[in-house]
């Protein structure tokens, strides 16, 4: 099992500390040293303070973040968790994707979902309604503009007539793309390129992110193998389709649950299918998430 660390900044009432320079680079390099795969950022450029007070988190910006992580690093993966490809021109964003590939020697991971926070859409002046299509024409488009040279695209929403979007990303063909989301959709965009990264979740909690529930392993195993062998199918028998999870124990590190239990929960994802747990650390402080990294390392063999 491989580890994501969804950097702090998502915590409530996380410590400043953790968004200056020096903090960021002791959190980043404690966690390359103590064995995690991966940091992530997740993405709200602009969300509503009515969201924000009901629960919702701060966030940074994705390419900037994933920038300073890659010059303060040499090791661990630089991932968008998730990125909203409907915000963004997708050829802006595969420009500013490849550019930090470029920096971090190949080291970028792309999660990306649809979006679900309708006064954000509102903000940044992109219809919802029309997320799911304009989603599909960005992977499009980014997957175009990272493989050919020049690339052309003459869609519904974005149009270029050829691009040289160089240079292009160290990774060939671009860094991977895996898909956020539960959904049925999600999960056949997900067969069609490098993998798939669900939450489990609770009808409750599900219906705050208008994604469907997935409550349990047994339901988490069945679509893992719908989705691989869905990907066996159309890309054919060597497909690599990374699975990465986020359970209601992502936060163990800060509710110190049993070890035991957490050991087991692990293990029977690993039977599952999945390739990459997400675990959100304490934000309390720098000095609190460098020993709850360290902690969770020792006790989890990652070190």
């Amino acid at each position: 099992m491989k580890f994501t660390i969804e950097y702090p900044v998502s915590a409530a009432n996380y410590d400043p500390a953790l968004i200056s320079s020096d903090g960021m680079t002791r959190v980043v390099q404690a966690v390359e040293k103590f064995g995690y795969d991966t940091v992530a950022f997740t993405e709200h450029p602009a969300p509503s303070l009515k969201w924000l007070n009901a629960g919702g988190h701060q966030s940074l910006d994705l390419a900037a973040s994933l920038a300073f992580c890659a010059a303060v690093s040499e090791r661990v993966r630089l991932q968008t968790y998730l990125m909203v490809l409907p915000y963004h021109n997708p050829f802006v964003a595969a420009k500013a994707l490849a550019t930090v590939d470029q920096f971090s020697g190949g080291r970028v991971t792309v999660v990306a979902g649809t979006g679900y926070l309708r006064s954000e859409f509102l903000a940044l002046g992109v219809n919802m309604d029309e997320r799911n299509e304009i989603f599909d024409e960005c992977v499009e488009v980014i997957r175009g503009v990272w493989s050919q040279v020049p690339f052309d695209h003459n869609g519904k929403y974005f149009t270029g007539k050829g691009v040289a979007s160089v240079p292009g990303p160290v990774q060939a063909g671009g860094p991977p793309i895996l898909i956020g989301g539960n959904s049925a959709l999600s999960r056949r965009r997900a067969a069609q390129l490098q993998g798939w990264s669900p939450l489990m979740v609770s009808e409750e909690v599900a219906a705050t992110t208008r994604t469907p529930a997935l409550s349990t392993i047994e339901q988490l195993a069945q679509r893992v193998g719908e989705v691989r062998a869905a990907a066996a199918e159309q890309q054919g028998a060597g497909a690599v389709t990374q699975i990465q999870i986020q359970s209601p124990q992502c936060r163990f590190m800060t509710e110190q649950g049993s070890v035991e239990q957490h050991r087991d929960h692990l293990g029977r994802l690993s039977e599952a299918g999945v390739d990459s747990f997400v675990l959100q650390p304490p934000g309390d402080s720098v000095a609190g998430t460098v020993e709850a990294l360290q902690k969770y390392a020792e006790t989890f063999g990652l070190i």
